[in-house]
């Protein structure tokens, strides 16, 4: 019989006693609150009629706009056809009330600094005007439920938040609506040692959860950003540096439970690690950024800690040199536990920020990871010697200890950190993804490094080159106009260029709200239809996370009639256009 385990994570910093006070702000007072306007926490910049917004939606709801018929039912035609109607400010009223009725009134806040934190990201590559009305916070899925519910029952939008790391404003709340914070949903559930598998909630951060696992031989291996979660790894599909060995976050997911638009609670599988029974569900949810349910639990499969671990570093004299190396160490098999480069710029960085204690060579370097057998480990080395080395590589430096291994590796896993650090007043870190075709990368790498450096600005190129995966990050002064078109324009090409190549449009950031024409441009009109066809079938009232991913049909159109051929990417659309759809839809 498998061994299973409960573990309490207090210990871990993964559990917490009761819902946050005074963290985002203070705690929505059911009997006081719902006497003043639903508007009034929100800092009325946002509420300007000639704002880029990514929809119009929320502002037909925000302005008091003719409701969903409640008790209505939603016909498949009207699902896919007719635009989104989202509850007015009563039904909103209504729905908050029912939440704090079912879940207390310490459930809901209201604050503009707790509304503020679950609508805008420093980490984000775009921050929209528009923030969640209101912020919920569950402790279970029964409670989760009961929300869904209450949004369900008013046509009240709910965004799923977890980390708040993302990178594509995959948590944005361009329609309003209730964000829904799962912060009290942080405990691993169960532990099933011998089968390998571990059942865990949505705000257990992956770092916390290794910590959790140290004493039992095994770990989980997709590591994305330090300060991910569970929920958002899964929304996304995320990787990370041990991708090239481990694969990502799809290929370690074995069950969802999952809370439904209307609040109904499914498992999408049971716990062997094969089956082929039915659709596969669980792949439908993972990657689908909280557009077709909220994830309340996820049971994933663990790995056995490898024997050895070996950690090197290596520079190049120039980019193209160490994408080419990057290439053929895959071309030749060699199972290399995780493979990163990053340019001179970003040595740069890592330098200026002073988190590693280190100083670095300012040129392009290659981080590699070794696991296995000690003999294992010892061939794998010597192969990759030798290729890098014909490609001018210089000798490889490797870590003494465990200590100077962590060392090594966090110069990496800092990188977009180190980067934000070097922010002045009315800077931002445009950062992007794309990837690739093997084949292709050190052709990429090499062009868009050089429109990169031709920009004049502060830009780094670092990735995942094991796996193709790359990225883009600039800094630059948001307050110019000039310098951030320029910006654009060559993040833009970048991932032209990746489509052109076979590549894709983003590797792990996801989609959110900044890559929806690249999608399109990806993937073409039928594969787009048939996702609007499922979300049309899973949430007919376009309430879980809508403006992500793809746009309603009806608005797209709408929106296409104005913009033309441009791109409608949600940060490219015009206050021409918005005030114009605001007019057609606001009764």
């Amino acid at each position: 019989m498998s061994s299973q385990r409960v573990i309490s994570c207090a210990r871990h910093g993964l559990r917490l006693a009761k819902r946050p006070q005074n963290v985002y702000g203070k705690q929505f007072n059911c009997s006081s609150t719902l006497q003043r306007p639903i508007s009034e926490p929100r800092p009325r910049k946002t509420w300007r009629r000639g704002r880029v917004t990514a929809s119009v939606a929320f502002i037909a709801f925000a302005a008091g706009t003719q409701g969903f018929q409640v008790g209505k039912k939603t016909s498949k035609d009207e699902a896919t056809h007719s635009p989104p109607k989202y509850g007015d400010r009563e039904a909103l009223r209504k729905a908050i009330k029912d939440i704090c009725t079912a879940l207390g009134d310490d459930a809901i806040s209201t604050e503009p600094e707790d509304l503020h934190a679950h609508g805008y990201s420093e980490w984000s590559s775009l921050n929209i005007p528009q923030l969640p009305v209101a912020v919920a916070y569950p402790k279970s899925t029964e409670e989760v439920s009961q929300v869904a519910k209450a949004c369900y029952k008013y046509s009240i939008p709910m965004i799923p938040f977890s980390g708040g790391s993302s990178l594509e404003a995959n948590f944005a709340a361009p329609f309003g609506g209730i964000s829904v914070d799962f912060a009290y949903m942080d405990q691993i559930l169960a532990l099933h040692e011998d089968d390998m598998d571990v059942v865990v909630q949505p705000s257990v951060n992956w770092m916390d959860l290794n910590h959790a696992l140290e004493d039992t031989g095994l770990f989980f291996p997709v590591d994305p950003g330090p300060s991910a979660k569970i929920g958002g790894m899964v929304g996304t599909s995320c990787s990370g540096t041990n991708a090239v060995r481990y694969g990502t976050m799809k290929d370690w997911v074995v069950n969802l439970t999952v809370v439904l638009a209307n609040g109904e609670i499914i498992k999408t599988r049971r716990r062997p690690r094969k089956t082929s029974a039915g659709y596969n569900l669980t792949g439908l949810f993972v990657g689908s950024e909280g557009t077709l349910g909220l994830v309340t639990e996820a049971t994933l499969k663990l790995a056995v800690i490898p024997q050895q671990t070996s950690v090197a570093v290596v520079t190049f004299p120039t980019i193209r040199d160490a994408a080419t190396a990057a290439s053929k160490i895959m071309r030749a098999g060699v199972p290399v536990g995780a493979m990163e480069i990053m340019d001179e710029v970003q040595m740069s960085v890592i330098n200026r920020a002073g988190a590693t204690g280190m100083t670095w060579k300012e040129a392009p370097t290659m981080f590699f990871k070794f696991t296995g057998t000690e003999a294992g480990v010892k061939d794998n080395v010597g192969v990759v010697e030798a290729i890098t080395m014909a490609n001018h590589g210089s000798d490889f430096e490797f870590a003494k200890s465990k200590e100077d291994a962590e060392t090594l590796w966090s110069a990496r896993k800092i990188a977009l950190w180190s980067m934000l650090s070097l922010r002045d007043e009315g800077d931002e870190v445009w950062s992007t993804d794309v990837a690739v075709p093997l084949s292709r990368l050190p052709d990429i790498i090499e062009i868009s490094k050089k429109e990169m450096d031709d920009l004049g600005l502060f830009a780094s190129i670092l990735g995942h080159v094991g796996d193709g995966n790359f990225h883009e990050s600039v800094l630059y002064d948001k307050t110019n106009a000039e310098e951030k078109k320029k910006v654009e324009d060559c993040l833009h090409a970048m991932v032209d260029r990746a489509l052109e190549m076979e590549g894709t449009c983003t590797g792990e950031h996801g989609v959110g709200l900044g890559k929806k024409a690249s999608l399109k441009q990806e993937l073409g009109n039928g594969p787009i239809n048939m996702m609007r066809g499922i979300k049309a079938a899973l949430d007919p009232r376009w309430l879980m996370n809508p403006g992500k991913i793809f746009d309603h049909g009806a608005l797209e159109e709408e929106a296409s009639a104005y913009a033309g051929a441009g791109r409608l990417d949600t940060h490219a659309q015009s206050g021409e256009v918005i005030n114009k759809l605001l007019d057609q839809n606001v009764t």
